[in-house]
């Protein structure tokens, strides 16, 4: 049974968030919001698709089999790329159409988010951890 489980290796997973902090603080810094496209692009096909250009690039370079790595559980982290792809949407539709107040709040949000997942503290997981509790008090009244 615990073969079934999906994962994913945690190094792709600090790339993805290292891609996602440096994205952000790259177009605050140039003004380019364009930047924004490369981890809401691999963001969304990873979700839409299955398939994460920078993790699959990043796969490239680990030294061990990724099943040496401790696991990061699948499910979770879609629910943490679904946040990341929809605040940095916004952001970068925000910085589109001039709204820049609104793209600073949600590219802060998600690079905070990711720095602070780096830093080990899972904020999305915080979230769904409290969603599935919330889901389960309501279905046990």
């Amino acid at each position: 049974m615990a073969d079934n489980i999906r994962s994913i290796p945690r190094p792709l997973v600090k790339t993805n968030q290292w891609v996602i902090v440096l994205s952000v603080v790259l177009t605050w810094v140039s003004g380019i919001e364009w930047l924004l496209l490369i981890p809401l692009l691999s963001g969304l096909s990873g979700l839409l698709f299955g398939f994460n250009p920078i993790m699959q690039l990043a796969k490239q370079f680990l030294k061990k089999d990724p099943k040496a790595y401790i696991p990061e559980d699948w499910e979770q982290q879609q629910f943490n790329q679904k946040i990341a792809v929809s605040c940095l949407a916004i952001g970068f539709i925000s910085f589109l159409a001039g709204w820049n107040m609104l793209g600073y709040i949600f590219t802060i949000l998600v690079a905070v988010a990711a720095f602070v997942a780096i830093l080990g503290f899972c904020i999305g997981c915080f979230i769904h951890y409290q969603w599935k509790q919330y889901k389960y008090r309501r279905s046990i009244h």
